[in-house]
């Protein structure tokens, strides 16, 4: 069973006042994913049939142009001939699957289409249960219009996406899929701050006020902590100025003693001359 007949009966059980907003819920919503089901899957064959030319060509390949290395003597008749033409029919298969795959960008389509498949299925089950983007709704009717909005809004981006890769510039960009996947989980976590109820609406400024205060007093104390710093750098500029002082008296002194040995010497060698 296809994921749109398997959600139908939840859809008819859905507490909407207007009839017709199911009806759209099934038209729009279930068609659409009915349908980029259906691309997907038929993508999927071409991507998956070249893919497997190209990989198994990229194997046979070399094999075959080793095999032609061996004697000649102990290769079967006119292998020469079956070599080279086996050869020249893989390479034709892998440069065209893989020209193919190019041009018509079936590896970005497929990753598009399942892409585009599994956030209409994620939207729509967080709708059905109240859940994740819809859990601060009290009921189905006051989150369809958010839901409607998140639908088209991903149909839209989907339909710029394929006409975006028509141009040429476009062409060149490899498509980023784990990418489109952490941005659609941001905006499926991030806050929904419409019809969001009154209570919660008020605690946000007392939260903000808090947490200012909190940042507030982090910053005091690593000012505090910065200025405890300052004041041992200081400490330590005058400990080294003192030893500076005190090198440079010893140095004085040391000075003034070698000269007045210096001296003692000369004079007891002149007495010593006198003595003479």
């Amino acid at each position: 069973m296809t994921f749109s007949e398997n959600v139908t009966s939840i859809v008819d059980d859905l507490d909407l006042d207007k009839p017709y907003d199911k009806a759209i819920i099934k038209h729009r919503f279930l068609d659409e994913i009915s349908y980029y089901e259906q691309k997907r899957d038929h993508t999927k064959k071409y991507y998956n049939g070249f893919r497997f030319i190209v990989t198994t060509g990229s194997i046979l390949l070399p094999a075959i142009l080793s095999m032609g290395q061996m004697d000649p003597n102990k290769l079967p008749k006119h292998f020469d001939m079956i070599s080279y033409w086996a050869s020249w029919t893989i390479s034709l298969l892998v440069t065209a699957s893989n020209g193919f795959l190019q041009l018509f960008s079936l590896d970005k389509n497929y990753f598009s289409y399942s892409m585009v498949v599994e956030q209409l299925k994620t939207e729509g089950w967080q709708f059905f249960g109240l859940s994740g983007k819809y859990e601060d709704y009290p009921n189905h009717q006051s989150a369809y219009k958010n839901f409607s909005k998140s639908v088209e809004g991903i149909k839209r981006k989907q339909v710029e996406q394929e006409f975006q890769n028509g141009k040429s510039e476009n062409k060149k960009k490899k498509f980023d899929f784990k990418g489109e996947m952490e941005r659609f989980a941001k905006e499926q976590s991030a806050p929904i701050i419409q019809n969001i109820p009154q209570q919660t609406i008020t605690n946000q400024p007392q939260q903000g006020l808090n947490n200012l205060i909190n940042q507030a007093q982090t910053l005091t104390n690593i000012a505090g902590q910065a200025q405890e710093l300052t004041n041992i750098v200081n400490e330590k500029k005058e400990n080294i100025s003192n030893v500076l002082e005190k090198k440079e008296d010893i140095e004085k002194n040391l000075k003034e003693v070698s000269e007045s040995s210096v001296k003692e010497k000369i004079v007891k060698e002149k007495i010593v001359e006198e003595n003479k």
